[in-house]
């Protein structure tokens, strides 16, 4: 089918959603989008509206409900669907019924089965390895023998030494948990028995499975992104630059995302970090060649104080902080890149157009998460009503939010509170930074909740922040 007489079915909400709608229309592209009941109010129903007509916006009771969906979709008759991020964005089932039920349609994405494999993360440790791609220290597999696990645990107390690491630690996890559960910090290799033979209890007793992970525990990095784009041929793949998400929430939630990921030229570094910035682009590139790789994804990666890069995981979807390595991506010398749009045009099986000699990469891009929280609170979530939201319009500046500014808003309480993504340009880092800073203060946002308490957000944390943007 042409691109352009796909219809595409949005399965997301608030500024993801609106994003995609854009990049419909900029393509030629049909849409329909769902929402909630809790989302009567989110500018993503309205934009879809505005556009499309009231009958071009579905209500669903959850963004989570496969089965709703899939019937609008079928309803509408979309042919494509495209998850944003969260909700199915990274699930292989969901994108493996989309493309093969008796309707087939488009799952906007990396195929299914490639969304299984890097969604392991076991696996993809594994095949990182095998192409000699630095992960961190640790297991590539569940073990069961308790010899060989403390061989393990050994090996990496003797690799921390060796970095002239004070204070040691390594992680013993249940390989079967998630969320946090069945781990444990070990200090000390004499310790690491008893916690070896708790966990694997824990395991057996939790998830049925006795299998443990070790692995070293890293303090002290950076959090460094490579944006990966590649067509549905999984031949013609490149890059679009790296990130740093380093400044992050207390609970590891990334909060100001900066392209490129260090900037030499402006900071200094205890390592060649041009060098390292080429490696992990390089290695990313690498893996994604290896599994043909046939969507946008990026390669998540840690560098140490000493400038050693791990890779951690994949994420087979589209980023949040997607538009800040879009801000200083150039194609053939023109800017207004969308990744989105080359997301959506390539996931409905348009060639890329374009190789790596055609990209280039100007300024610094500063990509700053309004949220309503309480960072002195430990970003406890904020609930009430917005009455005010205003910003500054800046050439050089972009605001993606769902938040309406011509009336009041409730947050609603069954998604996290994101207020709007604002992403900054800057011929380069200092002026990045004066940008960001002069941006927040401009800033109008104003409300209150229910006892009448004075809205919170952490729009002053972002602004102390943006003084150590892309120090380590």
């Amino acid at each position: 089918m042409p691109t352009n007489k796909h219809k595409v079915l949005v399965a997301n909400r608030g500024e993801i959603a609106m994003r995609i709608i854009q990049a419909c229309v900029s393509l030629g592209l049909d849409f329909v989008c769902v929402h909630t009941k809790a989302d009567a109010a989110s500018g993503h129903l309205a934009l879809a509206r505005e556009i499309g007509g009231p009958d071009c916006a579905y209500r669903v009771s959850s963004y989570h409900d496969a089965n709703e969906i899939l019937a609008v979709a079928d309803h509408s008759g979309a042919t494509a669907i495209h998850p944003g991020y969260g909700f199915f964005a990274e699930d292989f089932r969901f994108a493996r019924r989309v493309a093969e039920r008796t309707r087939g349609l488009v799952f906007i994405g990396p195929s299914w089965r490639i969304i299984r494999s890097l969604g392991d993360k076991i696996n993809t440790k594994r095949l990182a390895r095998s192409l000699s791609i630095p992960t961190v220290p640790g297991s590539d597999r569940p073990v069961y023998d308790e010899m060989e696990a403390e061989e393990i645990a050994e090996t990496l107390f003797a690799f921390q030494a060796e970095q002239g690491i004070a204070n040691s630690v390594v992680l013993v996890k249940a390989s079967a948990g998630g969320g946090g559960m069945g781990i444990e910090e070990i200090y000390d290799i004499e310790q690491f028995k008893t916690v070896y033979r708790r966990i694997r209890n824990y395991a057996k007793r939790q998830f049925h499975d006795e299998g443990v992970l070790i692995e070293q525990r890293i303090f002290d990095f950076n959090h460094l992104e490579v944006q990966i784009v590649a067509d549905r041929s999984g031949k013609n793949i490149v890059h679009f630059g790296t990130r740093n998400c380093t400044i992050q929430s207390t609970g590891r939630q990334k909060r100001v995302e900066v392209a490129p990921g260090f900037r030499p030229q402006e900071v200094a570094y205890a390592f060649d970090a041009a060098k390292v910035l080429d490696d992990i682009v390089g290695y990313s590139l690498a893996m994604a060649r290896e599994v043909a790789y046939d969507n946008v994804g990026t390669w998540e990666w840690i560098v140490s104080p000493t400038g050693q890069p791990f890779l951690m995981e994949v994420n087979t979807r589209i980023q949040v902080e997607n538009g800040v390595s879009a801000a200083i991506s150039r194609i053939r010398g023109q800017g207004g890149v969308n990744l989105i749009a080359e997301q959506i045009r390539m996931g409905l099986g348009d060639p890329m157009g374009y190789d790596q000699s055609d990209i280039a990469f100007e300024g610094v891009g500063v990509e700053y998460r309004v949220i309503a929280e309480d960072p002195a609170n430990r970003f406890t979530p904020w609930v009430g009503r917005i009455d005010q939201f205003l910003a500054p319009t800046l050439p050089w500046a972009r605001l993606h939010t769902h938040i309406p500014m011509d009336a009041p808003y409730e947050i609603p309480t069954e998604y996290d509170p994101n207020l709007a993504l604002a992403i900054i340009w800057g011929k380069d880092l200092a002026e990045a930074k004066k940008r960001g800073v002069g941006y927040l203060d401009e800033l109008t946002l104003s409300g209150a909740d229910g006892a009448g308490q004075e809205l919170k957000s952490n729009v002053r944390f972002l602004r102390d922040k943006t003084a150590t943007i892309l120090q380590f």
